[in-house]
C-alpha cells in the first residue's frame, strides 16, 4: 500500500481555497460531514475538503485511505463526469478508494450512504 507521504497532502497554496470550500458547503455536504464529524462512523476521522496533491477532494478518512465526493447538478455534463472519472482513475491507481453520491442520496437515504462508506472500509470484524 503507497504512504500517504508520498503524496503532497493539504498544500498550502490551496489553504484559502479549502478554507473557502469549507465555509461554503452545500447543504448536502453539511448534512453529510454531521454524520462523519468527531469519529462517528467506526471511530474514523474524516477531513473535508481535503487536497491530495492538486485536487481538493469532499471527505477524506487518511487510515482508511477513502475519499468520498458528493456530485451535484454540476456534475451532469459530459465533461464533468469525464474529469471526474479521470480523477478517480488517478486516485484508485494510486492507492485510493473513492466513494460517489449524488448530493440527493444524502437527503433521501442516509442510512444506505452510511453503510455504503462503512463497506468501504477496511474495517477489522
Amino acid at each position: 500500500m503507497k504512504s500517504d507521504s508520498k503524496y503532497k497532502s493539504n498544500r498550502k497554496e490551496l489553504k484559502t481555497y479549502r478554507r473557502h470550500l469549507r465555509n461554503h458547503s452545500t447543504s448536502a455536504e453539511a448534512t453529510l460531514w454531521k454524520l462523519l464529524k468527531n469519529r462517528q462512523l467506526a471511530g474514523k476521522k474524516f477531513r473535508r475538503q481535503h487536497s491530495i496533491e492538486n485536487f481538493i477532494v469532499d471527505f477524506y478518512c487518511s487510515e482508511e485511505r477513502l475519499i468520498i465526493e458528493l456530485d451535484g447538478d454540476m456534475h451532469g455534463d459530459y465533461i464533468k463526469i469525464q474529469r471526474d472519472q479521470e480523477r478517480d482513475t488517478y486516485f484508485e491507481k494510486n492507492g485510493y478508494t473513492v466513494v460517489r453520491f449524488e448530493n440527493r442520496f444524502v437527503f433521501q437515504d442516509p442510512d444506505f450512504v452510511i453503510e455504503t462508506i462503512r463497506k468501504n472500509m477496511k474495517l477489522k470484524e
